[in-house]
């Protein structure tokens, strides 16, 4: 497809719902934020934070970095993602994809929202292998338990096409779990092969990485704090807000955009 503009994305954002006015409703975000400040596991992705943050510096932040409304009084409704932050984040994206493609870096994708944006990350990934970019995969077959389920359900790390994510029986799951890419760049460690030097991924598989020192850019919805405040405290290179719940067509002209912008189109 003709990549769009800078402007002709930001129309495409706002008249879509992935960025402007979203589907994500203001009372989700609310009780994400603070479910995350109470320092919930689920919604922390793996990560630590340096500052003790507090509900009404967590909405602050959410507003500058994601462009939610600000104000505390709002507490029920239609939010909002501010679509120049998000082509802000994807130019971001874009220069450190053309700085992994000059350096032939070795690069990892993983997503807790595989019927989502897997299709976005092999887009990329296809971009950076043909200028021979190592794409490295790990631990396929790794297993962890959902206990907070009722019956509890395994989950199982998979590989498809370079991209990880987690199944439960033959279904792709969304998650939020740090377990799999602890569990990835673990099983790296321990096989003496050296770690991603770029990892592009979202909630827990972004936080674990993030945490564990590796590059990171990360994707989050507007109810998802954790990589924002982990990108505030320098854990994450780039967070591109934006509504990650949408169907894989979707996110076709942002993914053009971005392999354009970085001369890997």
């Amino acid at each position: 497809m003709t990549p769009p503009s800078r402007a002709e994305l930001v129309a495409y954002l706002v008249r879509t719902g992935i960025a402007g006015h979203v589907d994500t409703p203001r009372q989700n975000n609310l009780r994400h934020y603070r479910r995350l400040c109470h320092k919930d596991p689920y919604y922390q992705f793996g990560l630590t934070f340096e500052h003790e943050w507090q509900f009404d510096e967590v909405l602050a932040l959410m507003s500058k970095r994601c462009g939610v409304v600000a104000d505390e009084a709002h507490q029920w409704g239609i939010d909002t993602i501010d679509p120049d932050r998000t082509v802000d984040a994807l130019d971001g994206t874009a220069d450190r994809l053309a700085q992994a493609a000059r350096r032939r870096e070795r690069v990892m994708f993983a997503t807790g929202h595989p019927k989502n944006l897997a299709e976005t990350y092999r887009t990329w990934k296809a971009a950076l292998e043909y200028r021979g970019c190592e794409v490295v995969t790990a631990a396929a077959g790794y297993s962890y338990e959902v206990a907070t389920e009722h019956p509890p359900n395994r989950r199982v790390l998979v590989w498809k096409d370079g991209v990880g994510f987690v199944m439960d029986g033959g279904s792709p799951r969304h998650s939020h779990h740090p377990f799999a890419m602890r569990a990835a760049l673990q099983a790296m460690a321990d096989d003496g092969r050296q770690w991603p030097q770029l990892v592009i991924a979202d909630h827990g598989f972004a936080g674990a990485a993030g945490e564990a020192g590796v590059p990171t850019i990360g994707f989050a919805d507007c109810n998802d704090p954790a990589l924002f405040l982990a990108e505030y405290e320098g854990k994450l290179l780039t967070t591109v807000p934006l509504d990650d719940g949408y169907a894989p067509p979707e996110y076709r002209p942002l993914a053009a955009y971005v392999l354009e912008r970085a001369g890997l189109a």
